[in-house]
């Protein structure tokens, strides 16, 4: 039950993890029966489900980054929603599809384009939220948040699944976060557009910093996405109605060796690995959210503390896993370094972020945008060990600060990386029927 995939020439991944010691079998136990049950009921926590964001941002990489990339095809954008709230701009429909062999433009438009409904309520407790959010100290750029442009999006009502967004475009983007994988001092010419190629002979081992590790965890973020892809696939469209299930051909395409070059079994270890990072962020981040005083504002007193103490459940689960990472070896070092490390990591993952202005998808955009932050988040956390340790009881902290999008970020996409772990479990069981 541990072998990812069948024997027919399909890679195995089990046993022990690169980099930590760890193995995948324990990983799966842990993940499918203790953790994704808990991190489901969470994120359908009224604070967790709604996330804002500004999904109308320009490319700020390249100029031909047209919403449709089918020619002869616009996409018009969705019509405004009732609203007296000012900051609940219209979200507008923009979508990419490369193959016109696959999906047309109509049906590209349906599948990528973000379901902007809200209830009259979530729109008068969204004016709440932002007073309330606003008399907090967060001692840090908001940056995304506060443009008049962003929106909130109800995240159950947008799930992460195929969209048909494929083809030049969506390669391009993978293709320009990768090369954000080098850090330079700054010292070194480093070109604002990632498609320029960089002056001299490229990243030397001596430039870059802790490379290894940032390929590692941007592989398995792309991983954990296109397994969302394969496991939530349209099989079929008719009546109306749409058939989502399991693709196991086109699971086979991305991580099958013989089709991957041998890079299937590298990216589901990768995934792990992400996993691993971002679960051990979430086990010490629990001492924040221990203290009276921070609490999941919704307006609801009952929903807010019936949501804390789940948050505080799942906390208590995480720390109950056995082997978790080591993060002092990746982020070994003096202090200057840990600190200068710190921001080279924040500065990748705000630029990362930014090339995800470039995704014609709007839905992809979205939770490409949230998952990027999310790992962000849990970076940031496991480089501020020491300000979570000297926390203060009673009053924020200037050392150590988490935002509301920040915080619906990381459990949202951690639930993602739960959730990739669990669909490989249905992935296992529907190859080993194949065989």
């Amino acid at each position: 039950p541990s072998r990812m995939l069948s024997q027919q020439g399909v890679a195995e991944t089990h046993g022990v993890l690169d980099d930590c010691f760890c193995d995948i079998e324990s990983i799966d136990v842990f993940n499918n029966f203790k953790i994704y049950p808990h991190i489901q009921k969470l994120t359908e926590r009224d604070y967790f489900r709604y996330y804002r964001v500004n999904l109308n941002r320009p490319c700020p990489f390249w100029a031909d980054d047209s919403h449709c990339s089918i020619k002869d095809c616009q996409v018009e954008p969705c019509p405004e929603v009732s609203s007296t709230d000012p900051q609940l701009s219209t979200l507008y429909s923009q979508v990419a599809n490369a193959n016109t062999d696959i999906v047309d433009c109509e049906q590209a438009q349906d599948l990528g384009a973000i379901n902007s409904t809200l209830s009259n309520y979530s729109k008068e407790a969204f004016e709440d939220w932002a007073r309330h959010d606003d008399a907090q100290d967060h001692f840090c750029e908001l940056d995304d948040e506060t443009s008049p442009d962003a929106d909130y999006v109800d995240l159950l009502l947008n799930p992460e699944r195929y969209t048909g967004y494929k083809g030049p475009s969506a390669w391009r983007v993978w293709n320009s976060i990768y090369e954000e994988n080098c850090f330079k001092p700054r010292s070194v010419y480093r070109p604002l557009n990632p498609l320029v190629p960089p002056r001299g002979k490229g990243c030397s081992s001596s430039l870059c910093l802790e490379k290894r590790v940032f390929y590692r965890l941007i592989s398995g973020l792309h991983s954990s996405i296109n397994i969302h892809l394969c496991a939530e696939y349209l099989l079929a469209e008719g009546w109306g109605k749409s058939l989502w299930g399991p693709n196991v051909q086109e699971f086979r395409q991305r991580f099958d060796p013989a089709e991957t070059k041998g890079e299937g079994t590298r990216r589901l270890k990768n995934l792990y690995f992400l996993y691993l990072i971002e679960l051990r962020a979430l086990s010490k981040v629990a001492p924040y959210f221990d203290r009276a005083f921070v609490n999941l504002y919704t307006g609801d007193r009952q929903e807010d503390q019936a949501s804390k103490e789940l948050l505080l459940q799942f906390f208590n689960e995480t720390k109950a896993f056995p082997m978790h990472f080591d993060e002092k070896s990746m982020f070994a070092g003096q202090k200057i370094e840990a600190k200068t490390l710190k921001e080279e990591f924040r500065l990748h993952f705000k630029n990362i972020s930014r090339i995800m202005d470039c995704v014609g998808c709007s839905k992809c955009r979205l939770w490409g945008k949230l998952q990027t932050q999310g790992l962000g988040t849990a970076l940031k956390i496991l480089f501020s060990e020491k300000e979570i340790k000297n926390l203060p009881e009673h009053s924020p902290s200037k050392g150590f600060q988490l935002t509301r999008q920040e915080i619906v970020a990381l459990l949202n996409g951690f639930g993602r990386l739960s959730t990739s772990i669990h669909q490989l479990h249905s992935f296992r069981a529907l190859l080993k029927e194949k065989r």
